[in-house]
């Protein structure tokens, strides 16, 4: 996602609309597996999005953007700027939207389905105090024919102004550390890491919004 081939003139951002749902979904699959395609990965296909996209456009559309190219969305930018208001939200109101869909788990996880549905019934993960001088975040996908284009700068751009203007005075991403190509887009924004004890899989990097 470098900026190294300029974007074609046909590819705009704009902000999210109800239309976009399903859209923003079909491009968080192919790229939620640590950067690569996690179709069939899970029971459902809907899992990954329901955890990553879904509760951002239904608790903070105001901070959801979309990049289309001849009126087709082919990435996006999800967000919120306040984590700790995100994560009440969250509990309160979209873990009972999908409770038909993912009931509170009443084992330990064993599959990697369970691991995610676990997470789902956690989002106090998101609560580390090391990150709370960076109360934004932020998810980002882009369809792989359209990454390296300087789409993704656009989009993070776009989405760091929305941020600031809302108040936060600084963001940060949560990253599965083994996504290089991933560290290197955010390396190239300006972003550093925050020491975050026993952070398990991911690294987490941090910005000011500007």
């Amino acid at each position: 996602m470098s900026s190294t081939t300029p974007p074609p003139a046909t590819a705009a951002i704009r902000r999210y609309r109800p239309a976009d749902h399903d859209a923003v979904y079909d491009i968080c699959v192919p790229t939620a597996d640590a950067g690569g395609d996690a179709r069939g990965r899970y029971a459902s296909d809907d899992l990954m999005p329901d955890l990553f996209a879904g509760p951002y456009l239904h608790l903070e559309p105001d901070l959801a953007f979309v990049l289309t190219d001849a009126d087709r969305v082919v990435g996006y930018v999800v967000g919120t700027a306040d984590t700790p208001a995100f994560v009440r939200a969250y509990r309160r109101e979209w873990i009972p939207r999908l409770a038909d869909r993912y009931p509170e788990p009443t084992r330990a996880p064993r599959t990697p389905d369970e691991e995610m549905i676990a997470l789902h019934h956690h989002p106090e993960r998101l609560l580390l105090p090391e990150l709370a001088g960076y109360p934004a975040h932020l998810h980002i996908d882009l369809l792989p024919g359209h990454q390296r284009r300087g789409h993704g700068r656009r989009l993070l751009e776009t989405f760091a102004s929305a941020a600031a203007r809302a108040g936060a005075p600084a963001l940060h991403v949560g990253m599965v550390t083994a996504n290089a190509a991933a560290r290197r887009f955010y390396d190239a924004l300006g972003f550093h890491v925050v020491p975050v004890p026993d952070p398990g899989p991911l690294t987490y990097l941090g910005r000011a919004p500007g």
